[in-house]
């Protein structure tokens, strides 16, 4: 029996459209992170999460942001480098009102820049939201 604090947590990796089998690799962990939805992720995909060092090919990055970490196009350039061509980026920012909250107008600035496209958002936990990032349909197209 599915406790139902579990159930909602299981319900996040679905919500960020992670399956069983995908690869994640997650990007600028540190202490305020939610474990919750780490491990929800991981019970999900049956391993655990990538660190920054792996050099396997990815189905899904997740990219914990800080509005003290430094250029988010930087970050978002170093997260497509072990991206498959269908894979996607999370990136997850503390909720309004909590330490290190970044404006949606700082990402939806960066992520242009860094060639990427804007297509959703999800509530992660009480204090993290994400943003679903891909390559644009018309870039795959050129290749």
């Amino acid at each position: 029996m599915v406790a139902a604090g579990d159930a909602g947590r299981a319900g996040v990796a679905e919500r960020l459209g992670i399956e069983p089998g995908m690869v994640v690799q997650e990007l600028g962990w540190d202490e305020d992170v939610d474990d919750g939805v780490r491990a929800a992720i991981e019970e999900q995909i049956g391993s655990d999460l990538l660190d920054e060092d792996a050099d396997d090919v990815v189905d899904v990055v997740l990219l914990w942001w800080r509005e003290e970490d430094g250029d988010l196009v930087d970050a978002l350039m170093d997260a497509m480098g072990p991206l498959a061509d269908t894979g996607v980026i999370w990136v997850l920012t503390p909720k309004t009102g909590r330490d290190g909250h970044v404006e949606p107008s700082e990402i939806a600035e960066a992520v242009p820049t860094a060639g990427l496209a804007q297509t959703s958002s999800a509530s992660v936990g009480s204090d993290w939201s994400a943003t679903r990032l891909v390559s644009p349909k018309s870039a795959k197209t050129k290749r």
